[in-house]
């Protein structure tokens, strides 16, 4: 007789893995399939900070005019390259219509909810498995060079408290002597006090360790090719042959799209586009920050771990070009100059890139398939799939379990989109 697993989930990156993790928790037995190999998406090479500061989405008011004046400007921290592309000129459209104040309190709730669950809960997972990763709870700073800048961000201070936020403004002169890696010239800095930091791509490789230990399954190279209905279950296609399952969860990151009519959740294909990241990973100079920081005006990622130092972000909609494009590699460790004595270390260890799903309103897709309700979707999450692992992992166990989450599933779900 032929063995159904309970769960297949598509994706062994951070979602997909988290997922996996809780799931073997709640009892039920996991297969987990990739195309390329563990971690290989996303998850790989971002800053590995844990941001319940980072609720604000990116459709913001003032975000449009910000882009078209970025356009011409290819190393700029937003690039949209020019190009005939109706599905992301659609979706620009999206996103365009929610860059207004009602919205972006609307989904910068939503993110807040799943930030914070996961922050607390991902401490937890550290603890109680082992996970080597190199978490810590460091906190992370904004750190300003514009005076200007400096004060329009203090408007949102206000709003970080309402959502539970830890916030601490500081002026520039007292920061310089709180954080002596910088250079002379801050204008000023925003504190963070609950964030933390790990290693992102040790993470993955520890969620995958503490997934095969609790007897779940991880097969990589091993590419999803369909899904269809099964007696009591579904039947997964994939290059290997078909694995039948209860239920499939598809966690495939920005490559939702490109399958979403495979799960028959065609609304995937206008909510999310690929936004492309780019990070340097170095040997770590003599001089780091004492905490994560984001350089605000060039929209830079610092990052440094006892393994190595990072800089990281900018975001770039370009489709699925593969190119790793050295101008906006460069704009890193230009941005990084202008703050840092030393930008960076002397080896230079990855230059990287990856695709973020972002969804339109900047909020995660989590959910069961209206019409195949045994097929659950976990994508979506932008630049914050690391900061809500946990919380997704946790929500699609519930909803799988048939448990009232600690999450409210509803601004999630994909049914916005219809």
């Amino acid at each position: 007789m032929e063995q159904r697993e309970d769960v297949v989930i598509v994706g062994a990156g951070v979602i997909g893995l988290a997922s996996a993790l809780a799931l073997l928790e709640s009892g039920r037995s996991v297969r987990v399939i990739d195309a390329g190999r563990i971690g290989g998406g996303s998850s790989h090479g971002n800053c590995g900070t844990i941001t319940p500061s980072h609720a604000p989405p990116l459709a913001a008011p003032g975000v449009v005019l910000r882009a078209l004046r970025w356009m011409l400007t290819p190393d700029a921290p937003l690039y949209v390259a020019p190009r005939l592309d109706p599905a992301l000129w659609a979706w620009l459209l999206r996103f365009a219509v929610r860059c207004n104040d009602r919205d972006w309190r609307s989904s910068a709730r939503a993110k807040s909810a799943i930030l914070n669950d996961s922050r607390d809960r991902l401490a937890d997972w550290v603890r109680d498995y082992g996970l080597a990763c190199e978490f810590a709870h460091s906190g992370e700073d904004y750190v300003f060079r514009d005076a200007r800048e400096f004060e329009h961000f203090q408007d949102e201070v206000g709003f970080l408290r309402e959502l539970g936020v830890r916030v601490d403004v500081v002026d520039g002169r007292t920061y310089e002597l709180m954080e002596p890696a910088l250079k002379p010239g801050v204008a000023g800095a925003i504190r963070f006090d609950g964030d933390a930091v790990l290693r992102p791509d040790r993470y993955v490789g520890e969620l995958a360790r503490v997934v095969r230990a609790r007897g779940g399954t991880i097969v990589e190279h091993c590419a999803f090719t369909g899904v269809r209905e099964d007696g009591d279950g579904v039947r997964v296609s994939t290059a290997q042959g078909d694995v039948p399952a209860r239920e499939m969860v598809m966690a495939l990151g920005a490559w939702s799209p490109k399958l979403a009519d495979a799960i028959g959740a065609p609304a995937l294909k206008a909510a999310i586009q690929p936004g492309k990241g780019y990070s340097i990973t170095y040997s770590t100079p003599s001089r780091v920050p004492r905490r994560p920081l984001v350089l605000r005006e060039r929209q830079v990622c610092v990052t440094a771990w006892e393994s190595g130092f990072r800089l990281g972000s900018t975001m770039e909609f370009s489709g699925y070009d593969d190119t790793l494009n050295p101008r906006r590699l460069a704009a890193l460790e230009r941005g990084a100059s202008e703050y840092l004595h030393e930008p960076y270390g002397t080896q230079k260890q990855e230059q990287w890139f990856g695709w973020r799903p972002m969804s339109c309103d900047d909020v995660p897709i989590i959910g069961r398939v209206p019409g195949n309700e045994r097929v659950i979707v976990a994508t979506g999450h932008g630049m914050m799939g690391v900061s809500m692992s946990a919380a997704t992992g946790q929500l699609v166990a519930d909803l799988i379990a048939g448990r009232r989450p600690d999450l409210d599933p509803a601004p999630y779900a994909i049914e916005r989109f219809s």
